[in-house]
C-alpha cells in the first residue's frame, strides 16, 4: 500500500499514550500482539475493540513502503512482531525466502468470506497457506470534470489527448505506469517479454510523457484539489481525501476497461513471531464482516475484500467497485526480470 491514510487526531493521541503506557490502561503482565503495518492503515475502533474483546494489548509500529518493511526483515527487526503487512509481491518474496509461518485454518474461519476475486487474484498464495488479504484496491484515474471541455475516452488512452497537455501528472511508480501502458496495449500487466515491454516504454515515451506536468506519488492530491492538475493517474482515496464531500459528484474516478494495475495488502505471520495464537485470533478478528464493515468505513473503502461486511457498512458511496476491477492484474514479484523494467524506466524518467 503506497496509498496516504487519512489519519484522526483519536490516532495521535493513542500514540501519545502508548508511549506514556496508559492507552489501553491494562497490566504490564497482559498478553500483547506486535503488528508492523503501513502507516494510519490500523483504525482506532478496531484495535479498541480487539483488546477489549480478546484482553490482548495491541502494540503498532508503522512502515512507509514495501521496501522499509522488508529491509528491516532482512535485518532481522522482525523478530518482534507477529503480523506483518507486505502487499503481495512482497509476500511473494518472502514466502519464497521461507520467512513465514504456515497458517492454522482451523484458527481461520473467517477466511470464508474473502472475496472470491481475490481467490482469483491471488496467485502468489492460491490456497492463502501463509496470508491472508487485508484490503485489495487500485489506481486509477480522476477527472475533474468542471474543468473538461466535452467528451474524453474513459481509459488510458486519456494521457494521448493534447488537449489536456500541460494539466495531467502521472505516479512516479515504475510498475503502475508501465503496467497501465501494457494492459492498454492489451498486454499482461507483469509480462516480462521484451518486444512488449519496449511497446509500453514507446508509448509512454512518445504519447503520455509529453503531455503530463510530472510523475508524481507525493502531492498530487494536493494539486488536483488546488486545480494544478484536471486529469490524474491516482490512488482515489489520495484524490477525494483532499477534497470536500460536497465536490466530489464533479470528480469522475474511474479504473480503465482494460484494467490497470491492482494491489492486495496481507496479513503474514513471520517464522520468529512469539505470539501466534494471538496473531490468529487477529486476523480472524478483522474478516468478521461487522469488524470488517469498521475497517472499510474508518478509510472510505469499498468492500471489495471481504462479502460480508458490505450489509454492516455505513459508508454506501464507493470510489469504485470490486467489478472494476476484474481486468486488473495484481502486482507480481518478476524476481531478476524485474531489471528489464528498470532499464526502460530509466528512459522514461530520466531522458529527454
Amino acid at each position: 500500500m503506497k496509498r496516504f491514510i487519512k489519519f484522526t487526531w483519536g490516532f495521535l493521541v493513542c500514540i501519545l499514550l502508548v508511549l506514556s503506557t496508559a492507552c489501553t490502561g491494562k497490566s504490564a503482565g497482559s498478553e500483547k500482539l506486535y503488528l508492523y503495518n503501513w502507516t494510519y492503515y490500523t483504525p482506532d475502533e478496531l484495535v479498541a475493540k480487539f483488546e477489549k474483546e480478546t484482553g490482548i494489548d495491541v502494540i503498532i509500529d508503522n512502515f512507509a513502503s514495501n521496501e522499509e518493511m522488508f529491509a528491516k526483515v532482512m535485518a532481522g527487526g522482525n523478530k518482534g512482531y507477529d503480523i506483518l503487512f507486505p502487499s503481495s509481491d512482497y509476500t511473494q518474496i518472502m514466502i519464497k525466502l521461507g520467512l513465514l509461518s504456515e497458517l492454522d485454518h482451523e484458527k481461520l474461519p473467517n477466511l470464508s468470506y474473502i472475496s472470491p476475486l481475490i481467490r482469483e487474484k491471488a496467485t502468489y498464495d492460491p490456497d492463502f497457506s501463509y496470508s491472508v488479504p487485508y484490503f485489495m484496491g487500485s489506481s486509477g484515474i480522476a477527472v475533474n470534470t468542471q474543468r473538461v471541455d466535452g467528451a474524453y475516452e474513459r481509459s488510458w488512452a486519456i494521457f494521448s489527448d493534447a488537449r489536456f497537455a500541460g494539466r495531467m501528472s502521472l505516479l512516479d511508480d515504475m510498475r503502475e505506469v508501465m503496467g497501465a501502458a501494457l494492459k492498454h496495449l492489451g498486454f499482461e500487466g507483469n509480462t516480462t517479454d521484451k518486444e512488449q515491454l519496449a511497446l509500453a516504454a514507446k508509448l509512454i515515451n512518445e504519447e503520455w510523457k509529453p503531455n503530463i506536468v510530472k510523475f508524481d506519488s507525493e502531492s498530487f492530491g494536493k494539486a488536483f484539489s488546488r486545480g494544478e492538475f484536471v486529469v490524474v493517474h491516482a490512488y482515489p482515496e489520495n484524490v477525494f481525501a483532499e477534497l470536500p464531500r460536497e465536490t466530489w459528484s464533479s470528480i469522475d474516478f474511474f479504473i480503465p476497461e482494460e484494467g490497470g494495475m491492482m494491489y492486495i495488502d496481507n496479513m503474514v505471520i513471520p517464522s520468529s513471531a512469539k505470539n501466534k495464537d494471538n496473531a490468529h485470533t487477529f486476523i480472524n478478528f478483522i474478516h468478521d464482516p461487522k469488524n470488517y464493515a469498521l475497517f472499510l468505513d474508518a478509510f472510505g473503502f469499498p468492500p471489495t475484500t471481504n462479502t460480508g461486511a458490505q450489509q454492516y457498512m455505513s459508508n454506501k458511496d464507493f470510489f469504485f467497485s470490486v467489478e472494476d476491477l476484474a481486468n486488473s492484474d495484481n502486482i507480481q514479484d518478476l524476481g531478476a526480470e524485474l531489471e528489464i523494467y528498470n532499464q526502460l524506466w530509466q528512459t522514461i524518467r530520466y531522458e529527454q
